[in-house]
């Protein structure tokens, strides 16, 4: 695992970004293949961790790191439910564990299933932590000298919690943002996901970075605001396609052709697959509510 810090005080504990899965299991495929980074935002010797990544090696790097920098006091918020940004919190399970009243209500419902290893397939997290402290819509947590923003969005899930500090216009996207294309874990919402990424934009972040992209992009301080222009127009295509006016078959290179020029995109060649099985959801969706 890479440990970036593309500010003083954030760092990123990267892995993956190997293309296609090592294995057919939640880890491999949509985590390690496409790289995930989980983060810390240290200020003196307080530090939030910002997702416990995809194993308890992962968080066991993730903690012994911040405590080689003297931190002592932790505190953890989960970007969302997703297995692949949850697997680790047993290693912080003395720490404070936030995250959107929503994530709480996720875990709570799925937890039989994550920890024998029946949702989403092996491995199980066993014992599933579940957050003790859970918010609605905004709130405010201090670390240390930092006044971080914690705000509740409905972008890539319907509980994603993002971190802004807004002194530096500096955003902490979890999921909701994603290189080089978002993955669609919710079809039936994608119009959702566009109007509140205007919500998000109106923010005026000039640095993001997302738990997928792009390593050398996160540790040179993330992306700029077009990364949000840039999934809006993704998700436009998706949605057209659903429609019928985009052809299915259209090549993804050509969808973000003009993203990838601007710079505010970089491609991946294994998100072509990430865009087939997003079509695929969405034509399955639509089919599902009776749609042609």
């Amino acid at each position: 695992m890479q440990i970036l810090h593309p500010f003083d005080d954030i760092f990123a504990f990267y892995d993956g970004r190997t293309g296609e899965p090592a294995a057919d299991t939640w880890v491999d495929d949509g985590a390690l293949s496409l790289g995930i980074a989980s983060y810390a935002i240290v200020s003196g010797t307080a530090a939030l961790v910002y997702d416990t990544h995809v194993s308890l090696d992962h968080a066991r790097v993730i903690r012994e790191h911040l405590e080689s920098l003297g931190v002592s006091e932790i505190t953890v918020l989960l970007s969302h439910h997703h297995l692949d940004h949850v697997a680790g919190t047993q290693i912080f399970a003395d720490c404070p564990v936030w995250s959107t009243a929503k994530t709480l209500a996720h875990l709570q419902r799925l937890q039989t299933k994550i920890e024998s290893g029946t949702h989403h397939g092996p491995p199980a997290i066993d014992p599933l932590i579940l957050p003790d402290h859970s918010f609605e819509g905004a709130m405010q947590l201090q670390i240390g000298a930092l006044t971080l923003d914690i705000l509740e969005f409905d972008i890539h899930s319907d509980d994603a919690a993002l971190v802004w500090i807004a002194e530096r216009q500096i955003l902490l996207a979890g999921d909701a943002l994603e290189d080089t294309i978002t993955y669609v874990a919710e079809p039936q919402s994608l119009s959702v996901h566009y109007r509140e990424i205007d919500r998000l934009k109106a923010l005026m972040p000039l640095s993001i970075l997302p738990n997928h992209g792009d390593p050398s992009r996160i540790a040179g301080g993330g992306y700029g605001p077009g990364l949000c222009d840039a999934t809006q127009s993704y998700i436009n295509d998706l949605l057209d396609i659903a429609a019928g006016t985009t052809p299915q078959d259209t090549p993804l290179a050509e969808l973000v052709g003009g993203w990838l020029q601007s710079g505010a995109l970089i491609w991946f060649s294994a998100y072509e697959r990430v865009h087939r099985q997003n079509v695929a959801k969405l034509l399955a969706a639509r089919r599902s509510l009776g749609c042609a």
